[in-house]
């Protein structure tokens, strides 16, 4: 049965617990040292809260490494803070007072779930788990067998265990479940037998084979949809998205109440139109030229790293042969001091032995000082380069965007002909068409018409400039992004290896400091 706490104290999860906690499940040698030193939560991978009385889940938020967490016997009620657990893999809140599945949308990695004895109605909100492979929920209170069906979105699911809850005495239970999950192998602790699963998929392929339909299709859809998002990421990517058509058009207009109505003016549907098919042409250019652009950008960025490489490259293998070339040297030194026949002579090949070292850190720096210049001369090609291609982009951009003006501002000129010619024809009573009361509230005036038709307008070279000036920004942004990160990468490089060079010189002259000469006995 779940846990009653109306004669158990509560308790919440503290650091006091958790410390305590992680000292028991270590070893005894090591939870000393954790009590003495303090424990790093983040280092910890596994955590047992069994039988604590709590309550409530709460600051678990520092153990982000996390696994493995067992919350199994205690009082919880209610599934929460566990979001920062993101690599747990196995979750136990068996008997506990929970009544509903929540809280786990982010714990996408977890494979192993038990919420045996608990208090839940119904199997939900568990979408985002798909590595999920075990799961255990019995002694609940689950009533309908269709709760089944949500768990054929989980295909990793093999282990199953829903005994003890009320749908458990349908006399179908067995094979209604084996035939909506046809995948499981364990059932309520039971291998699934081949025979069950025959008579399972014979008996229930009416039910099934709807739900198969059903799902092949919302997956064909949710492949679709995650292959349009894939090429709006690269469309993005490159600068372009929603040029590809008439999406730039559309929001134009978008919300325009004086657009649409000045459209039912006679004349203006044809001069849209005409409008709209040489807008669109325009963005589909800039478009395309935008995709051409990109994978030239992409092609001048791997170019440089492939050349950066191959000069790091030479360079390492040469710095590889002067110290090998040196080591070997060394352990003939090293032997030549240790045998030496007086203590003259040992004194002498020390002090050829400590030059040698010498000429070695002045090698090896020396190659890093070529090997740096060498690399600033590739950076700074490679800034001019970017900046080149940035600019030339940047350019052709408003080029175009200077198209989609001019355009608009042609449009413009038409519509306000239109619109004072209908202004005239209407002061006459020689509209022949029939227009909405709304449209004739703007054949007041020549000011009124106007202005709305002006209003409009502005509203369209604001979305033109503020699609222009996007572009223009990405670029901008990419421009200084990638040539910043190609001068911190060889500053952080050029640094690490001079410290690299630095230690391990250090290192050889306290090897040599450190040997003892015996001088001789007189």
């Amino acid at each position: 049965m779940s846990q009653l706490y109306n004669s158990i104290e509560p308790n919440v999860i503290d650091d006091e617990m958790v410390q305590k906690a992680i000292e028991e499940q270590c070893p005894e040698d090591i939870g000393k040292l954790a009590k003495m030193e303090g424990i790093n939560f983040k280092d910890v991978t596994e955590l047992q809260l069994s039988f604590r009385n709590i309550l409530q889940i709460d600051n678990l938020w520092q153990f982000e490494n996390l696994t493995k967490l067992q919350l199994d016997n205690n009082i919880i009620e209610k599934i929460e803070a566990l979001e920062s657990l993101v690599h747990l893999v196995w979750l136990d809140l068996s008997f506990n007072n929970i009544e509903v599945i929540e809280g786990l949308d982010t714990l996408v990695k977890l494979q192993d779930l038990s919420l045996y004895n608990n208090r839940i109605s119904k199997i939900e909100h568990m979408d985002t788990l798909q590595e999920l492979q075990i799961f255990s929920i019995g002694k609940n209170n689950l009533t309908t067998l269709e709760d089944v069906i949500y768990l054929r979105r989980f295909k990793k699911l093999r282990t199953l265990n829903l005994t003890g809850n009320p749908l458990c005495d349908d006399e179908q239970y067995l094979l209604f479940v084996v035939a909506h999950l046809p995948d499981l192998v364990y059932l309520d602790f039971k291998l699934v037998s081949d025979t069950t699963r025959e008579v399972a998929v014979l008996k229930y392929q009416d039910l099934t084979e709807p739900l198969e339909r059903e799902e092949a299709q919302a997956l064909a859809q949710l492949e679709e949809n995650q292959a349009k998002q894939k090429e709006l990421e690269y469309h993005k990517t490159a600068f372009v998205e929603y040029l590809n058509g008439s999406f730039l058009f559309d929001s134009m207009y978008a919300e325009d109440t004086e657009a649409a109505k000045l459209a039912y003016l006679p004349g203006v549907g044809d001069l849209l139109q005409a409008y709209r098919k040489e807008f669109v042409s325009v963005c589909e250019n800039l478009f395309n030229y935008g995709l051409k652009e990109y994978e030239k950008r992409e092609a001048e960025v791997s170019d440089f790293y492939e050349s950066l490489h191959e000069a790091l490259t030479a360079n390492q293998q040469e710095g590889r042969k002067i110290i090998l070339d040196f080591e070997n040297r060394n352990k003939r030194r090293l032997d030549e001091i240790h045998n030496a026949s007086s203590y003259d002579i040992a004194e002498s090949k020390r002090a050829e032995y400590k030059e040698d070292i010498l000429q070695l850190s002045e090698a090896l720096m020396t190659l890093e000082m070529l090997i740096a210049d060498q690399l600033e001369e590739l950076i700074k090609d490679f800034k001019e380069n970017i900046a080149v291609i940035a600019s030339t982009f940047i350019e052709n951009v408003k080029g175009m965007m200077t198209q989609c003006r001019d355009l608009e501002n042609h449009y413009h000129e038409k519509l306000l002909e239109i619109s004072i010619t209908t202004l005239e024809k209407s002061v006459k009573n020689e509209l022949d068409e029939d227009l909405p009361a709304d449209v004739r509230m703007l054949l007041v005036d020549k000011n009124t018409i106007v202005n709305a038709a002006n209003a409009s307008h502005r509203i369209r070279l604001l979305k033109i400039d503020k699609r222009e000036s996007d572009i223009l920004s990405n670029t901008y942004r990419w421009q200084a992004s990638v040539t910043e990160k190609a001068f911190q990468n060889e500053f952080d490089r050029n640094r690490d290896r001079v410290k690299e060079i630095v230690q391990y010189i250090d290192d050889l002259q306290e090897e040599l400091d450190n040997m003892e000469i015996l001088e001789p006995m007189d």
